[in-house]
């Protein structure tokens, strides 16, 4: 039987993506797609595009979110909310103060950069992203690449604003509770978004997939864009380990700038149970 080819993690303008959300959605049906999960960071205000754009082509279409989370000795995880509601009160509270942070982290980052010598990083920043209470570490990128001081977004991060470097500054989001009662709170299932990218231990790591799951959380990204092959097969026994749904996203933010394009991802390992399954 043929792998439902489904991509459950992508951004659009709305938050730090290059595509508008209906561009969005035609490049995933362009590209194969046959479920496609909008989760913008922090933010709903591309769904309706993006709903609207999917049902005018045929394209099965799920309401998501991605949360930014504070966990542990300052790191940031990202908790995806999939079928949410994007009219739930307290989900639309919660995420207007997560928000709300983004502009004082991005005035403390563009201060930092200065130090070393990127001039400007706040208004080049801002220009990419258009609103202050939108600006994230991918504008700051996309500014950086420009002026020439690494060869690509992707190197940006390592070079300038990954933790340890430069243009790094400590910022708390919300909590992992706070993300669990807000996307379950409002019909939705929580995914733990690319788990390969988080620096915790094996015991770390543990304790966070077991919180999340005490709290309600239901799935892990078994593939998504920045997973190696050795990841995958590791997420793929915390997930049979844990008893999570299997997820699939490819985490695209635009041409040229994501690991991997919409839809372009290898299947789920059978034995797994796909999240979309669950799904209404």
């Amino acid at each position: 039987m043929k792998a439902l080819n489904a991509d459950l993690h992508c951004h659009s303008t709305v938050s730090d993506g290059l595509l508008t959300p209906a561009e969005l959605v035609q490049r995933a049906k362009d590209n194969g797609v046959e479920l496609l999960a909008l989760t913008d960071h922090d933010e709903l205000g591309g769904l309706a595009e993006a709903r609207a754009m999917a049902d005018e082509i045929g394209l099965r279409f799920v309401d998501g979110v991605e949360v930014s989370i504070s966990w542990g000795d300052d790191q940031t995880v990202h908790i995806v909310g999939l079928g949410i509601d994007p009219a739930n009160a307290a989900l639309n509270e919660g995420l207007q103060r997560v928000r709300s942070g983004r502009d004082a982290r991005a005035g403390r980052m563009a201060a930092e950069l200065d130090k070393v010598g990127i001039h400007g990083a706040y208004e080049g920043a801002l220009r990419h992203a258009g609103n202050p209470a939108l600006v994230s570490r991918s504008h700051f990128a996309r500014y950086i690449a420009e002026q020439g001081h690494a060869k690509d977004v992707k190197s940006v991060f390592d070079y300038w604003l990954a933790k340890g470097k430069p243009g790094y500054v400590e910022h708390s989001w919300a909590t992992l509770e706070d993300a669990l009662r807000w996307i379950v709170g409002a019909g939705g299932t929580a995914v733990i978004a690319h788990p390969g990218r988080y620096r915790l231990s094996k015991s770390e790591r543990n304790e966070l997939f077991s919180a999340f799951k005490d709290l309600g959380g239901r799935g892990i990204e078994v593939l998504s864009g920045s997973n190696k092959d050795d990841e995958v097969r590791e997420f793929a026994h915390i997930a049979r380990q844990f008893g999570f749904l299997a997820s699939r996203g490819s985490d695209f933010h635009g041409p040229g700038e994501s690991w991997i394009d919409l839809g372009k991802l290898p299947d789920l390992p059978e034995d797994l149970t796909p999240v979309w399954s669950q799904l209404a």
